[in-house]
């Protein structure tokens, strides 16, 4: 019994200082990575010109937001995907 416990500690503690050991070596990678690779500048998107949305096609998204959120929503933009 005392061997089954002690062996039972012994891998327990052995798990949680592998654990920390790759929990603190991964944190240095990501210090060195973000300290040597530049940070990626956000391009820019180019927005296609779609084609707009019809006013009555608008007015029937407008009255659904409306009907849907018990008039507290508001439609501020639809863009067509």
């Amino acid at each position: 019994m005392n061997i089954g416990i002690t062996l039972m500690i012994v891998g327990m503690v052995t798990v949680f200082a592998v654990l920390l050991i790759i929990i603190n070596l991964s944190k240095l990678l990501i210090s060195v990575v973000n300290k040597v690779a530049p940070e990626e500048e956000a391009k820019s998107k180019v927005v296609s010109q779609a084609p707009a949305i019809a006013a009555d096609v608008m007015e029937v998204i407008r009255q659904t937001v409306s009907q849907v959120t018990g008039g507290r929503g508001k439609v501020v933009n639809v863009v067509k995907i």
